[in-house]
């Protein structure tokens, strides 16, 4: 299924535009989520994927029937986004992950909020019922107050779980329903 998303968030041309990643995206994403790996802790991940990696792994994604976003100001891919499943477990399958990287340089010019709505609203449409956040570090507010603009609630923190760059790493856990949560029950 390929759906183009346009979003009314302003850019630096005044507009941002979300659609499907396509094969062509994969090496720009692959850019993007590399400089998150190397300088900084919002992915505990500390060797960046190849291209080739970064491709399996949308296409993974993309098999599971699970949305994988991308973001363009003036045509160029500038963040991208995905859902995947939370955990392997057959009672997980209604709950699902969200992974969301700006280009550096680009925050705080709605492109992160770009991403994840146009990310919820795909996934809404899906049988999933639950959104979480595994949010890197409890002083990572940017991502924090994106998802709490989204309409995701704290729901935890574990402490010191991670190690990297010299530093011990909590993760802030976050929830969001989507489309009836647990409400009613799943579809048969």
């Amino acid at each position: 299924m390929n759906q183009m998303l346009e979003s009314n968030a302003s850019g630096p041309d005044g507009g941002i535009r979300v659609r499907d990643a396509a094969d062509e995206d994969i090496a720009v994403i692959q850019a993007i989520y590399a400089h998150h790996v190397l300088n900084g802790i919002s992915t505990f991940e500390e060797i960046p994927p190849s291209v080739d990696e970064m491709a399996s792994r949308r296409d993974a994604i993309i098999r599971s029937g699970l949305p994988y976003l991308v973001a363009e100001v003036d045509g160029r891919v500038v963040g991208y986004c995905c859902a995947a499943a939370y955990r392997a477990r057959p009672a997980y399958r209604y709950a699902i992950e969200n992974s969301v990287y700006v280009e550096d340089g680009m925050d705080g010019k709605g492109v992160g909020s770009a991403l994840l709505r146009a990310l919820i609203t795909r996934c809404e449409a899906g049988p999933w019922r639950q959104m979480i956040a595994v949010i890197g570090d409890r002083a990572n507010t940017s991502s924090i107050i994106l998802h709490q603009n989204c309409g995701f609630r704290h729901v935890g923190i574990l402490t010191g779980v991670g190690f990297k760059l010299g530093q011990w790493v909590d993760t802030v856990l976050m929830q969001r329903a989507l489309g009836g949560g647990t409400g009613t029950p799943p579809a048969a």
